[in-house]
């Protein structure tokens, strides 16, 4: 462990140290790339294009029409005169030190190992060991009791300025010198920040060993410090930044206090964000403006788990942080960078969407409280406004949507029976009096926030001439409207039966429509198909949400199977790929729904079999599903098809899952399972899975494919855990009904025919092991199904109680025999190798039972006629493979020879 303070500090500034140099040196790594890359680029160019050796030179005393004297010492013909060259012209940089022709200069080599060692490493760890020798010579102060601790603080600052003096002076003798610095090795810049790590150990340690500065004196000096720090960065470049960003934020954990002022620390944080992001413009630093965006989210933190949040020091945090990233970050707005039009920036849109979260933080952390509900709105406001006038930030209004969605739902979830009022009194249909004026706060900024962005994103299109701009804005404008009003929904009508509600849905769907017929008529724009689609989907959705309001809660989740089908139906009509997507994300939010209540109804679900809600509930997803893929099949195999036919075999299974649960129950939907249950669900998953295998060689789809080897498995592990363990009757007491129809046909003969079924349907089409693993197990459920046949023929409907007679065990030893033998005359019959090898197999188990249970357990006439049968039955089998099965023809004799041949 640490001794001291000091060797945390030792450590800390080793580790930022080690980083800014792996930092810098990617950067020089990058500049060398680029300068070589360039002067490549010269050289091919200057060969293909040589520039003339000789220009002649320009005549600017002589009058135009007088005539070139030829040279008086030359007696051969005068050349053709060259090209006049203009006055103005210079030859290139890298060009007027060549002589005529000199071949041009090769790059410079790379640097080798004593280059680094002397020019870089040295500097590195030179600055390291400055910064480190400060630190270790106060705690050798300390130790040897040489100084006192306001000696040591004294000479720690000097120490401090004297590098950074020592930094000034070199930097501005390498100006006056005209001196390049390295730019990794540069010696000011390590001096400068050797310096500012010692000068914030100095008064942390004034401040927090030896207690000469009160909190406030050591909260400022080490501000200071940091912004000196920043605004250094400007001469000496990005590692010494990132040292002063690093130590404006990590300043107030250093200076704690047992009672925080959030007001003292919030706008202390938002100089040192101006001023980051004020240093991060000028050099077009982009890492410094993520960096500091981070850092400020991660201030929003502390005191929101507070018993009283202050919200207004924190409100001020975020909504200060926003307004400097929208002034000095996002790109072509006010101060920010300039870039391209039509395109989205990421940092622009982080920014923005960075402290649209802290906002949502502040509102869930405080409960909704009016003061946090209005800062997220102006945020959520200032986004749209920025977005608008900056396509840069246009991504923000992803996160600004999202973050609406998630504060309304949360407040939706909330179990505040009090709270659920429209204001100015309830209405039909809605919920009780109002007794919280916060409820009307947030249906006013609910209204806002709807209309915000539904206007928005209409009258957004065609503004740009890029295409992602308007069909963000388009889909912000439809998905918040509709997310607003489904947690509304929730909130206050509970998902209970609301017309005022179905009515507010229509009234949506109706601008919808109006917005959808409006861009279907204006001129072809880029990116208009798409979000003309987006509106036309928008309109279907609130369709859906208007039945689902005017009718029973579940029927949400039909309501949104309908609108993954017309959306795959627009689909088409109108071949936009996005369409195709929405479709498959209208299925996962069906299967979402399902999993957060499976009952889809809740209690009401109802007691008759098959016809209740979970027939409607899963069924006609179901369909909706298996069409919706069939139109979506029609244009290609692609991702959001298989999302839909995933989601089509998903609730065909559950609905025959819960379907048979509720008829095994008695609609009791949390009973225990049952033998019956168990046994219809491994017919129904073989049979689905049989279909599943006959619909994959028509369609060749690969979730058909994985579909029957999913169902498949399911099936072997309801079979084997379900039937054979958990519900076997031999284990546990069960009541199997009459003596032939009864539960054991149902859960071990049926599934064992359907087990065989599967294993043909898979022959030739899958390997050979999963097609015989599948016979296997039908096998083994139908020797299953005979031996518990025996069983009820001598115990009754409880097969668990009473003994073993030795009658029965004769009467086992005769049935596994007769059964095997049907298998063998079967396989004789229709020439199946694997028929005759279950018979080969059941006999060889005879042959074991009778060996290991028969001659230990039967006595008398039954042991004599258990081996007797075996022995015949065993002969006959011998004789049917040699003379049947495996008969050889003997050869005829040679004639004999003929006399006299």
């Amino acid at each position: 462990m640490f001794d001291s303070p000091f060797d945390v500090f030792a450590l800390i500034i080793a580790i930022i140290a080690f980083l800014i140099a792996i930092k810098a040196s990617s950067q020089a790594a990058e500049l060398r790339r680029r300068l070589s890359s360039l002067e490549e680029m010269f050289y091919a160019q200057r060969q293909v294009q040589p520039p003339p050796l000789m220009p002649a030179p320009v005549q600017t005393e002589a009058p135009a029409t007088a005539p070139a004297e030829p040279p008086p010492l030359a007696p051969e013909p005068e050349p053709a005169p060259s090209p006049p060259v203009a006055a103005d012209v210079s030859p290139p940089p890298l060009e007027a030190g060549l002589e005529a022709g000199a071949p041009p200069p090769l790059p410079a080599p790379a640097p080798g190992f004593e280059e680094r060692l002397g020019t870089r490493w040295v500097v590195w760890i030179g600055g390291l060991a400055l910064a480190l020798g400060g630190f270790f010579m106060v705690r050798y102060s300390i130790e040897a009791g040489l100084l006192g601790p306001g000696v040591r603080v004294f000479l720690g600052g000097l120490f401090a300025v004297a590098l950074l003096g020592a930094g000034e002076w070199t930097r501005r003798k390498e100006a006056i010198s005209s001196m390049q610095a390295l730019p990794i090795a540069n010696i000011p810049a390590i001096l400068t920040a050797a310096g500012t790590a010692v000068a914030f150990a100095t008064i942390y340690a004034a401040y927090a060993l030896y207690g000469f500065l009160v909190p406030a004196t050591a909260f400022v000096l080490l501000g200071l410090v940091a912004l000196g720090t920043l605004a250094a960065a400007l001469l000496h470049g990005p590692a010494l930044a990132g040292l002063g960003v690093v130590g404006a934020f990590v300043t107030p954990i250093l200076v704690s206090s047992d009672k925080p002022d959030y007001w003292a620390l919030y706008i202390y944080l938002a100089i040192v964000t101006a001023a980051s992001f004020g240093l991060a413009r000028i050099r077009l630093w982009r890492w410094l403006a993520v960096t500091t965006i981070v850092f400020a989210v991660l201030w929003i933190f502390p005191g929101l788990d507070a018993a009283e949040l202050q919200v207004a020091p924190h409100a001020f945090h975020v909504i200060a942080g926003f307004v400097l990233a929208a002034l000095l970050v996002v790109c072509g707005f006010m101060f920010g960078p300039g870039i391209e039009d039509g395109e989205i920036e990421p940092v622009s849109s982080s920014a923005l969407g960075a402290y649209l979260f802290g906002a949502m933080l502040i509102v869930l952390s405080s409960v909704h409280a009016d003061l946090a509900l209005i800062a997220f709105t102006l945020l959520v406001a200032g986004t749209l406004f920025v977005a608008w006038r900056a396509p840069a930030a246009t991504g923000a209004l992803g996160a600004a949507a999202a973050t609406v969605f998630i504060v309304f739902a949360e407040w939706a979830v909330r179990a505040n029976p009090d709270m659920l009022v429209l204001p100015g009194g309830p209405m039909p249909g809605i919920g009780p009096t109002a007794t919280d004026g916060a409820v009307t706060l947030h249906l006013v900024t609910a209204a806002i926030f709807a209309a915000g962005f539904g206007i928005a994103g209409f009258l957004a299109q065609g503004r740009s001439n890029s295409a992602i701009i308007p069909v963000v804005w388009s889909a912000a404008g439809v998905a918040t409207p509709i997310a607003i009003l489904v947690a509304l929904y929730a909130r206050i009508a509970h998902l209970d039966r609301s017309i005022p509600f179905a009515i507010l849905a229509v009234l949506l769907a109706a601008a919808f429509g109006a917005a959808t017929e409006a861009l279907t008529r204006r001129e072809t724009r880029p990116g208009g198909a798409i979000s003309t689609a987006l509106f036309a989907t928008g309109t279907l959705g609130a369709l859906a949400l208007a039945l689902t309001f005017a009718l029973e809660k579940g029927w949400l989740t039909i309501a949104l199977a309908l609108m993954s089908l017309g959306t795959a139906w627009i689909s088409m009509q109108r071949p936009i790929p996005f369409l195709r997507w929405l479709a498959a994300i209208f299925a996962a939010l069906v299967t979402a729904r399902i999993a957060y209540d499976p009952r889809i109804v809740g209690d009401a679900v109802g007691t008759t079999p098959i016809l209740n809600w979970l027939l409607w509930g899963y069924g006609l997803p179901a369909l909706s599903f298996w069409a919706a893929s069939v139109f979506l099949r029609r244009r290609a195999d692609d991702a959001p098809l298989r999302m839909v036919e995933t989601a089509a075999i998903l609730f065909t299974a559950l609905l025959a899952f819960m379907e048979i649960r509720h008829f095994a129950t008695g609609g009791r939907m949390t009973a225990a399972p049952s033998l019956l249950e168990f046994a219809l669900q491994a017919c129904i998953t073989l049979a689905m899975a049989i279909g599943l295998e006959r619909l994959r060689l028509r369609s060749r789809s690969i979730v058909h494919n994985v579909g029957a080897v999913v169902l498949t498995a399911i099936a072997g592990l309801i079979s084997v855990f379900g039937l054979l363990i958990l519900e076997n009757p031999l284990l546990w007491h069960t009541d199997v009904g009459g003596a032939v129809f009864n539960l054991l046909l149902l859960g071990y003969a049926l599934p064992a025919v359907l087990m065989l079924l599967l294993s043909y349907a898979v022959v030739g089409e899958r390997g050979k092991v999963y097609a015989n693993t599948i016979a296997g197990g039908a096998l083994v459920f139908a020797l299953a199904y005979v031996t518990l046949e025996i069983r009820r023929f001598y115990h009754g409907p409880i097969l668990s109680t009473g003994p073993t007679t030795g009658a029965e065990q004769y009467t086992y030893s005769i049935g596994w025999l007769a059964f095997g033998v049907v298998l063998l005359g079967v396989g004789i019959l229709v020439n199946s190798e694997r028929a005759r090898l279950a018979s080969a197999a059941v006999i060889a188990l005879t042959i074991l039972k009778a060996f290991v249970i028969d001659m230990s357990t039967l006595t008398g006439v039954y042991r004599a006629l258990s081996f007797m049968c075996l022995g015949v039955v065993l002969v006959a089998i011998g004789w049917l493979y040699q003379r049947i099965l495996f008969r050889r023809q003997v050869a005829p004799p040679p004639a004999a020879p003929q006399p006299g041949a």
